[in-house]
């Protein structure tokens, strides 16, 4: 994917180059560890708007996480397929999601799923949340960029290695 860098005599100063990648990345070092059995990998974490583009990749059964969002959330599952407990459908490879603002949901990955790895746009934040919806964490494209240069700077690909994903 890699080719000559070219700058279009169009182009605006100071533009930020696009990003060309593999999503499912053939080192297995770029998926940065989230919880036990749970990892994503960054494509964009654009820090002008609080966005964040990654894959959730998903190694385990079970409870992923209950959370919620202040803004909307688009995901495409690639591999494997999850649910919300709060939901009677399920999500499957090829499925597109939307999640409404607000919306308290708890991702469950169960049997038979060995894999699962979803696309995600997430726009503002991840607030996790307890059986009574009170706040008991967070993640934002900052805590997000936190973790990709811990675990990188960890695993030999460099803390830097995030900033070409950073917009």
């Amino acid at each position: 994917m890699n080719a000559p860098e070219k700058v279009s005599k169009l182009s605006a100063p100071g533009m930020v180059p696009e990003i060309v990648e593999m999503a499912i990345p053939a080192d297995e070092r770029v998926w940065v560890p989230q919880a036990p059995g749970v990892y994503f990998r960054p494509l964009m974490l654009n820090t002008v708007t609080g966005q964040w583009w990654n894959l959730l990749r998903v190694t385990k059964t079970g409870v992923v996480s209950r959370h919620r969002h202040p803004s909307m959330v688009c995901g495409l599952v690639l591999r494997g397929r999850w649910r919300y407990l709060e939901h009677d459908w399920v999500a499957e490879e090829g499925g597109f999601v939307y999640e409404p603002p607000g919306e308290v949901h708890t991702l469950v990955v169960d049997e038979p799923t060995k894999e699962m790895i979803t696309f995600f746009n997430v726009n503002g934040a991840m607030i996790y949340v307890d059986e009574q919806g009170k706040t008991v964490g967070y993640e934002d494209v900052h805590s997000k960029i936190d973790m990709c240069r811990a675990h990188y700077a960890k695993n030999g690909l460099g803390a830097e290695y995030v900033d070409q994903f950073v917009r």
